[in-house]
């Protein structure tokens, strides 16, 4: 295990069509931050479209993925003498298309993939009135087929770590109020099959304030034996490593030692 790093391993930039910046420009902040690793983990494009861009201020075009990547290594040869650059790639979790992602970043020189959940009942986890008028019954549905999902997404084998894992609530805050035991279940599986959870800060620009998973969903993930990595899901490059060592100090009160960040897909555990 090595000494305490800082590192982000969740940011996106303008080809998504909803954040600032260019790759480089979080690159210069993240140097000027005085992190050793930074991650720069864009929306995968939506593969399965005929469409070049499907939804253009949603993920990256198809077109766009290989010059994506190209422009991440140049910038980690680049800047090699001042940080270490890592490239990732934040990928939707779709079952019926896992083959064809899987396919699209086989042969990819990728550090890691953020495997996410966007989309329960084909509907965005983010759509802001998907609650209104279910009865107690139908929330618990949908929150049960959300972390089936998640489930799924760790038994693929495709990821490394899993994003946001309770960010459904982030325009519903009481989602997490919603009652069922599926969590512990996911959380037990995910330990199983080794892949790493964020602590994913972007939960402080949704109405649900606060980050994802929520305290007592990394209270399970502990006892359940799952790694933890840092991940700001920044949108500007200001945001970068946003409330890092507060994510610190509270993991150290939790009872967690070390996080993790990846290299070529493999896991360097960190003190925290």
């Amino acid at each position: 295990m090595t000494n305490s790093v800082k590192f982000d391993l969740h940011t996106h930039h303008q080809r998504c069509g909803h954040a600032i910046g260019t790759i480089e420009d979080y690159v210069k902040q993240a140097i000027q931050y005085d992190l050793q690793y930074i991650g720069i983990s864009d929306h995968s494009p939506y593969f399965y479209s005929d469409e070049d861009h499907l939804f253009p201020t949603i993920a990256m075009q198809k077109s766009e993925f290989i010059p994506y990547i190209e422009e991440v290594l140049r910038l980690k040869k680049k800047y090699e003498d001042k940080i270490h650059v890592l490239l990732g790639v934040e990928s939707d979790f779709f079952p019926k298309h896992i083959d064809l992602y899987r396919n699209q970043y086989i042969n990819q020189p990728f550090d890691y993939i953020i495997g996410s959940v966007h989309y329960v009942s084909d509907v965005n986890i983010f759509k802001k009135g998907r609650w209104e008028g279910l009865s107690s019954a139908e929330q618990r549905g949908v929150k049960e087929e959300y972390y089936s999902l998640i489930e799924h997404s760790a038994k693929s084998g495709l990821f490394q770590i899993l994003g946001h894992i309770d960010a459904m609530k982030g325009f519903y805050p009481a989602f997490s109020e919603i009652q069922t035991d599926v969590i512990d279940n996911t959380l037990k599986i995910i330990g199983q099959q080794d892949v790493a959870i964020e602590i994913n800060t972007s939960g402080s620009t949704k109405d649900c304030g606060g980050w994802y998973p929520a305290d007592d969903i990394l209270e399970r993930a502990l006892f359940h034996d799952v790694s933890v990595t840092f991940g700001s899901d920044a949108h500007t490059p200001e945001r970068i490593c946003d409330d890092f060592e507060q994510v610190q100090t509270r993991l150290k009160e939790i009872g967690y030692r070390e996080w993790v960040y990846f290299v070529e897909k493999k896991p360097v555990k960190t003190s925290l």
